[in-house]
């Protein structure tokens, strides 16, 4: 675990050690903390302008949480929030050259254009409607759950890299809906769901928590 007393500490640090490979736990200040820590906001920009990201977040006392930082993975997807904090950061000159090689794989690869929405602006897909609208049951579950477990079930689908990859997870995700209705109605090849369907990090969408607890917060928005 490292902190840093402000942003400026955070950048120089991340200036000197943003080619390592293994990440670092970082201390953050809750919303509304006065203690001596860089905020969310702050963290996540400067991640950005070296080529990393955010991913996990663990709760650790009354005035500050954990986050997780890393270097971004080869082809990872790109979430629409950060595509225009990157255009932002870009316009006020400070990407530095580590972040402007992420921006400029993803554009070449198109995982730019194909950016994901954040939860916050999430829509069912059509593939996704349709498929619960032939699967009561899985409808069923699906509208039990509250916001962030039905956004655990719709990212998936919005990170798939390919058709065939997006249609498995789509058979997926229905398959592991909740059962609210009785006997889950089987697919076409004869299988049936069991149990919920799990969130990015394994967690559970009925909850909208993942294994360590802590909500998924930002962690789906790469």
């Amino acid at each position: 675990m490292m902190h840093f007393e402000d942003a400026a500490r955070w950048e120089s640090w991340l200036a000197e050690h943003h080619g390592n490979e293994g990440g670092v736990w970082l201390k953050i200040a809750k919303k509304g903390s006065a203690a001596p820590l860089v905020t969310i906001g702050q963290a996540l920009e400067i991640a950005l302008c070296y080529g990393w990201i955010d991913s996990r977040r663990k709760s650790y006392d009354e005035h500050s949480f954990l986050q997780r930082y890393s270097r971004r993975r080869k082809g990872s997807p790109w979430s629409r929030v950060n595509v225009e904090s990157v255009a932002a950061l870009t316009a006020a000159g400070r990407m530095r050259p580590p972040g402007l090689a992420q921006v400029a794989a993803a554009q070449a690869d198109g995982r730019w254009e194909a950016a994901y929405t954040a939860q916050r602006d999430a829509a069912v897909p059509p593939d996704l409607a349709e498929a619960l609208a032939a699967h009561p049951a899985a409808a069923a579950g699906f509208e039990a759950l509250g916001k962030t477990g039905r956004y655990l079930v719709i990212l998936p689908l919005l990170k798939a890299r390919t058709p065939a990859g997006r249609a498995a997870r789509l058979r997926k995700a229905i398959a592991g809906l909740p059962d609210t209705t009785g006997p889950r109605i089987p697919f076409s090849d004869g299988s049936f769901g069991a149990g919920g369907v799990a969130g990015p990090d394994g967690g559970s969408p009925a909850t909208g928590r993942g294994m360590d607890g802590a909500a998924p917060g930002a962690q789906g928005a790469r």
